[in-house]
């Protein structure tokens, strides 16, 4: 039986397995880290999963770096933190940023990103810093980093457009720079290849392009890297998945032109920067369109990077279940949420249960947030996570208050 805890001021019970792994951190460690930021007046900046530096410093002198400027460092000790590292890196030469990756209990995930001001620079630091021990029995690996800038989404809709699915991508990530379409023998609709700016906004959108498209078009897309090295004749295009839609069976593929189907609720309604076209290539309404269903609903936005790609709600979602709720008279939802797990992508991953008293319904599975700067701000991040997948249950059976 696993026991649970009440988060004051809400219904939503968490497991203690997730309040237990923020006591796992090395106190000592982490004291010397605050001591030296404050001594050094150092800034760093927690976004996305991993704790900045620079990008660039105050201070700088130079150009911004180019290709082959960074190197990718692994094997660091989990509680080795910026106050050893950066010191270490900046020795070889004057750092334009510097990114350690975190996991949610504040523990680094044992890899970081150094970038220099020139590839001279990378090639000393790996000579003098490959192999270092930065603890006993800890040697650290310095390697050049692969920036990799190119995705390959596949498994659009046959009719996407070049200029659509350009504006789409905008609207969702950060950094993208140009879209080249395929299609043909062996792929599944469409692939797009997209170049981004950096290393970083092509990672970073990795993690949320397919989650992005199941929520904004109920539909599954395939995200691989673009491999840099050139391809043979037979291995020419970006590795295809079938692309499977969320739609009701009855709807058919996706690119098959299918029946216009009602849409997701109108507080999911994509704004107006999502091209129209896109719209119906994907089988979904266009804004304002007529299909859109008639519910009470606030506006909704996309964020800014920050968050991802996930719709924001001038009303959070969990205030929205219930208003909702409320004025049908069925009663306030009741959330059970525990911590399940972390991914391998750097996402926190929560069960739930929700029962609402009126309805007979019992609404469960699986989100997935990015870890916050502490537990209350996690489990807030859950609790919303999962109220707006209640609210899209809701509206696809039917059972909309």
């Amino acid at each position: 039986m696993i026991n649970c805890i009440r988060c004051q001021g809400c219904t939503a019970l968490f497991s203690t397995e997730f309040m237990k792994s923020f006591k796992v951190l090395n106190l000592e460690r982490v004291q010397a880290l605050e001591i030296w930021l404050k001594a050094t007046n150092t800034t760093l900046t927690q976004v996305n999963g991993q704790r900045k530096y620079g990008g660039p410093p105050e201070v700088w002198e130079g150009p911004t770096p180019g290709p082959r400027c960074e190197v990718f460092i692994s094997q660091i000790p989990r509680d080795a933190y910026e106050d050893i590292l950066i010191p270490l890196f900046s020795s070889i030469g004057p750092l334009w940023e510097f990114r350690l990756m975190m996991n949610f209990s504040g523990q680094n995930r044992g890899f970081a990103y150094a970038k220099y001001g020139s590839a001279a620079v990378v090639a000393e630091a790996i000579r003098q810093l490959h192999g270092h021990m930065l603890e006993p029995g800890y040697r650290i690996s310095v390697r050049r980093s692969t920036e990799k800038r190119h995705l390959c989404i596949g498994g659009l809709p046959a009719s996407t457009r070049q200029e659509d699915i350009l504006q789409v991508l905008r609207v969702l990530v950060e950094g993208v720079e140009r879209v080249s379409l395929k299609a043909g023998p062996g792929i599944e609709g469409v692939s797009a290849t997209v170049a981004f700016s950096s290393h970083h906004a092509a990672s970073m959108a990795k993690k949320v392009v397919v989650e992005a498209f199941k929520k904004q078009f109920a539909m599954c897309v395939s995200v691989q890297w673009q491999p840099t090295e050139k391809p043979n004749p037979d291995e020419s295009r970006c590795p295809q998945k079938r692309a499977k839609s969320l739609l009701p069976s009855h709807l058919g593929p996706l690119h098959h032109s299918p029946p216009q189907p009602s849409g997701p609720p109108s507080f999911l309604t994509l704004p107006a920067s999502i091209p129209a076209g896109f719209c119906r290539a994907v089988g979904g309404p266009t804004v304002g369109g007529p299909t859109a269903p008639q519910l009470p609903h606030p506006t909704c936005s996309f964020p800014d990077s920050s968050t991802q790609g996930h719709l924001v709600f001038a009303v959070s979602p969990v205030m929205l279940l219930s208003k909702l709720c409320e004025t049908a008279g069925v009663g306030q939802p009741f959330y059970e949420v525990q911590y399940s797990h972390a991914g391998p992508d750097g996402f926190l991953y929560f069960s739930y249960k929700v029962q609402i008293l009126g309805i007979t319904a019992t609404f469960d599975g699986l989100v997935m947030i990015l870890p916050g700067p502490n537990a209350s701000t996690m489990l807030e991040e859950a609790q919303k996570a999962v109220a707006q997948q209640v609210l899209q249950k809701m509206y696809n059976t039917g059972l909309t208050p």
